[in-house]
């Protein structure tokens, strides 16, 4: 397997310019792609990036708005959202070396098609090596290099492995499993789950129902992953439980951040993407299609669409029938 020497992020985002940041640090020849030259340009310039303030870019990261350079590297990580990680990997593929590892590092499901990120990559880059990184971080906290966990999956093992010790560092600890659905699937879930934890916070339901909110949803995500075929161990790991965790009770989480707005019956907030927002009405007709009964992630849905109130779906999950734990 390669050693993988360079590391190419494709987004120029808050999050892309964080893990260009890890690539760094991790001692790999990296490359920054901007869609616009502007951006690239202004980047390159002032080493900061104007959606992740107060943080740096190495002074060895390169810039491009040239996609057959970024597509050169030994390592592609995907940065964009979910919703647009087929046009980035579209863009990519006419450009990519055969085997080249393609690392999705959104967290969601495609809106029409249904397919997990790998799912996508796999479609729009035929001849790519599909892998997915996901786990408890935020762009800010990573880009300042504070220790972080996460989770890095690829179906090939030793595939999955070379790229944990490519891009792993003091501060950034990638752990490796085969488990791609397993990952893919608690990534996408907890961000659902995040928006009823804040409509909790946004109601002042009390911390009581926000951690019995945030256990049940445990329980729902736990029963999705075994329905699809995930381990259970990796649903209790750090993109299962602990990215839930995180989300669900950290301010800097964009899905929490509208359930609270939801709650409070205030307007979303419309300058940061909520992926919980487009997974919602996927992952429910995910589980209705493995027969897996999701109440809090249905509720979720059923508010966002507008076929539901608040106040009439916290009265359906009250007056539920009683249950074994589990």
């Amino acid at each position: 397997m390669s050693s993988f020497n360079s590391v190419a992020v494709i987004g120029a985002g808050a999050w892309g310019t964080a893990l260009a940041g890890v690539a760094a640090r991790a001692g790999r020849d990296v490359v920054l792609y901007a869609r616009s030259s502007e951006s690239a340009a202004q980047i390159a310039a002032t080493r900061a990036n104007p959606k992740l303030s107060g943080a740096r870019l190495e002074a060895s990261v390169r810039l491009t708005d040239n996609m057959a350079v970024a597509a050169r590297a030994d390592i592609i990580l995907i940065a964009t959202p979910a919703q647009n990680l087929r046009e980035a990997v579209t863009a990519l593929a006419p450009h990519l070396v055969t085997a080249t590892p393609v690392i999705a590092c959104a967290k969601g499901i495609e809106r029409g098609t249904h397919r997990f990120m790998t799912e996508v990559i796999a479609e729009a880059a035929p001849d790519a090596m599909p892998a997915i990184l996901s786990g408890p971080s935020f762009a800010d906290d990573v880009a300042r290099g504070l220790p972080t966990a996460v989770t890095l999956a690829a179906n090939d093992e030793q595939l999955a492995g070379s790229l944990v010790q490519a891009l792993g560092s003091s501060t950034f600890r990638p752990y490796h499993t085969t488990d791609v659905r397993g990952v893919e699937i608690g990534g996408a879930a907890k961000n659902v789950l995040a928006i009823a934890a804040g409509i909790v916070v946004g109601r002042k339901l009390g911390a009581s129902a926000q951690a019995a909110l945030t256990t049940r949803g445990f329980s729902e995500l736990m029963r999705l992953g075994r329905a699809c075929g995930a381990r259970s161990e990796t649903m209790s790991g750090l993109s299962g439980l602990g990215d839930l965790i995180l989300t669900c009770s950290s301010p800097q989480s964009r899905n929490l951040a509208l359930g609270i707005a939801l709650g409070r019956g205030e307007r979303p907030p419309r300058d940061r993407l909520a992926e919980g927002e487009f997974t919602a009405p996927v992952l429910i007709e995910l589980a209705a299609s493995q027969n897996v009964d999701m109440p809090v992630s249905n509720a979720v849905a059923a508010i966002l669409s507008g076929a539901m109130t608040i106040d009439a779906a916290i009265e359906s999950l009250l007056t539920r029938p009683f249950k074994a734990e589990g």
